[in-house]
This record gives structure tokens, sequence and C-alpha cells, in this order.
């Protein structure tokens, strides 16, 4: 009799056990960008409503996972961003670090999350050092960088005329490095560049840059920088006559909320290259009809791969049973994934995200249809042929 007793309690206690102890795995996310500055836009605040989206779609706590998520502004500083993401790893127990618009900011996290040994989900910046010549085994390099930009954007304009191109370049990490593979990407197609400037970062006045530039002979301006320095770039490019002379500027990182910004007046006509662009298909509608009633504005295309990102990585962390980052990220990269917002794709050795990029052109007014319908898409790319080939010393599944 009493061991019936104890096997029936026992048999209640395994039943309602569940419940109870549901969250068996406990996971601290930490979204860093800038949410003052030029890159507010593009990722900020946005960046941290994506990554919630993805917990709640995911089910985390349905499926035993408890899931924390904190933000910080690096205010586009390295030694800013350096100092969160110490304190976040050794002090709050902070498991993955997502997003780091900002290529210097990013590659130093990259250096801090390697040493601490856990997961850099990065969407926001664009350099290829992140998994180049300053890979790491931990950094996932998720949206875009500077040779997808440049084999879209880069590749298309000199195909199309653009022969002689002249760059303002942000004078930090990302601007050189996009400077430094539409460079390539030019003069493999035919064309040569026949001066640069370095821009500060962030600026407001481009005036004397422009004028260098206009006064280069060159038929394309490169603008070698993003987000509001690229908006007030093309402003007064307009107000200066620039593109009315006969120059052509090319924005080679220029993403929907710029465009938005800037209105399809003073845009159209734009060639720009983006993984993601919200009227897709369906799907993509409607998880930015989500964001939009959540944010107040279309995704970006950086918020878009927080969101997939963070989905891929919870994903691994189910499969395993555990945060381990050795093994999540080993489970990241031994699966290929079909996500809503990017397609199939896969994470190579070096970290490296392989999806199809997008080559879009700026609607004219006559032809948008609404406040975000935007672009018309030109043609796509396959991963393959968006991003560099990888280095033998960065495979670190070998």
């Amino acid at each position: 009799m009493f061991r019936k007793v104890a096997l029936g309690s026992l048999a209640l206690a395994t039943m309602t056990a569940g419940p109870v102890l549901a969250q068996d795995i406990s996971i601290k996310l930490g979204v860093l960008n800038d949410r003052s500055g030029v890159y507010a836009d593009l990722s900020g605040e946005g960046s941290v409503v994506a990554a919630r989206m993805a917990v709640e779609d995911f089910g985390a706590a349905d499926k035993g996972i408890a899931v924390e998520i904190v933000s910080a502004d690096h205010q586009n500083k390295p030694d800013i961003a350096s100092n969160i993401a110490r304190q976040w790893y050794d002090a709050e127990g902070v498991d993955a670090i997502l997003d780091v618009p900002t290529s210097s900011a990013a590659l130093a996290v990259a250096e801090i999350t390697a040493q601490a040994g856990k997961v850099f989900l990065n969407s926001g910046a664009a350099t290829t050092d992140l998994t180049g010549a300053q890979c790491q085994p931990t950094t996932i390099h998720w949206t875009y960088d500077t040779a997808a930009l440049a084999n879209g954007t880069g590749k298309a304009v000199t195909e199309a005329g653009g022969k002689k191109w002249f760059f303002l370049t942000a004078d930090y990490a990302f601007g050189h490095a996009l400077e430094r593979d539409t460079t390539a990407v030019v003069e493999a197609t035919g064309g040569e560049v026949v001066g640069q400037v370095n821009v500060p970062f962030p600026a407001t006045d481009f005036s004397s840059f422009l004028l260098q530039a206009q006064g280069s002979g060159a038929d394309v301006i490169g603008l070698a920088n993003a987000g509001g320095d690229t908006v007030n770039a093309i402003k007064q490019a307009s107000e200066f006559g620039i593109t009315q002379a006969g120059q052509q500027l090319a924005a080679l990182l220029m993403f929907v909320t710029d465009v938005h910004a800037l209105g399809a007046e003073t845009a159209q006509g734009l060639s720009l290259t983006e993984a993601f662009y919200w009227d897709q298909n369906d799907k993509t509608r409607e998880w930015s009809a989500r964001f939009e009633e959540k944010q107040g504005s279309k995704p970006t295309m950086v918020q878009a791969g927080v969101y997939s990102a963070t989905m891929h990585y919870l994903r691994a962390v189910e499969a395993v049973g555990s945060s381990d980052s050795k093994e999540v990220v080993a489970k990241m990269k031994a699966t290929e994934f079909d996500d809503p917002l990017f397609g199939k794709g896969y994470v190579r050795g070096d970290g490296r995200v392989i999806h199809d990029m997008f080559l879009f052109e700026v609607k004219a007014p006559g032809e948008s249809t609404g406040e975000w319908d935007l672009y018309n898409q030109i043609a796509a790319i396959s991963g393959e042929d968006a991003f560099l080939p990888m280095r033998d010393e960065c495979n670190f599944t070998k």
C-alpha cells in the first residue's frame, strides 16, 4: 500500500513538474548599438524590438528557455562598446551580444567576445574584417558586409558606364573597408578610381568634400558612409546641383529609413544593395507589419538581421539543450536555415552567413503607392557571388 501511494505521488509530481520547472535554460542577450546618433534609425530601439519579436515567435518560454534582453548605447565609439561588453560578460552574465553597427566598435566587441568565450551575433557592422583579417571563432556575421555592397551597387554602377570613381569615405574602419572592397570591384569591372577624401565621422557639412569630388572629373561619387551621413551628403549634393550637372551618386550603403528620410523626390533612381526589403513577399510583409505596429516604421535589413540571427541562435540552444557558447556556435554552423526574412542560407566556418543579396532602385514619386513603397528590385545576387571566399585560417570548423 505504501509503495503504491509513493509511486502514485511520484507520478503526480512528474506530471505537474513541467510547468513548475519550465525554465530549464536561462539566457541573457545584450543588444548593443547606436541609440542616439546617426545610426539610431537603422538599428537603435528597432533592433531591440526585433530581438524581442524573435524570442516571442520562437516560443522560448514554452520550450523551457528563459530569455532576458538588455540594451545599451555604444555612441559609435569603440572604447564605450568595449567597456559595455566587458561589463556585460564579466559582471552581468550576458551570453551573446547582438547588432553592433559601427565597424570599429564591432571589431572591438568581437575580440572581447572571443576572449570571454561568448557569442557575437553581428547584424549592424559591415567590415569584411570581421570574418577576414580579424576573424574570431565566436563571431557570426549575419546580414551584409562591404564586399556584398561592392558586388551589388559598385559592380552595377560601373557596368552601367560609371567608370571613373571618386570616394567620400567615412574615416573609420567601415568607410575604409567599403572603399577598399568597392575599389577592387570597380577595377575588376574595367573602371578606375581617380581620387578620394576621408570625411570625419560623423559629419554634418559635406560641402568641401563634395566640391573636391565635383572637380575630380569622376563619373561617380561613391559615398562610403551610412545612415545620417549618407542622407546629409545626398541632400547637400542635390543642393549643389551635382547630379543635375551629370555626375552620379553611388550610395554604397543605404537603408530604407534613409530613403524614407530623403523622400522619393530626392532619392529617386539611386541604386542600392540590401539583404532584405519589407515588401519582397508575403512573409516579409507580414513580419514587417507586426514590426511597424511596435516600432512605428518599417524595418531595416539590420533590424531584420537581428531577428533572424536571434532565431537561429535560439534554435541552436534548443537543439543542444544548453547555452554553452562553443556548442551553440558549432550547431549554428552545422545547421542550414530557411528563414522567412532572408530565405535559405547557412553559416560558414568563418562565421559569415551566406544568403542572397538584392540590387534595388529607388522608385520615382509617381511610381510609389505609399509612404514606404520605395524600391524596385533589379536583380538578385546569390550569396556565393555576393560575399568573399572564406579564408582557410578563418575556418574554425576544420
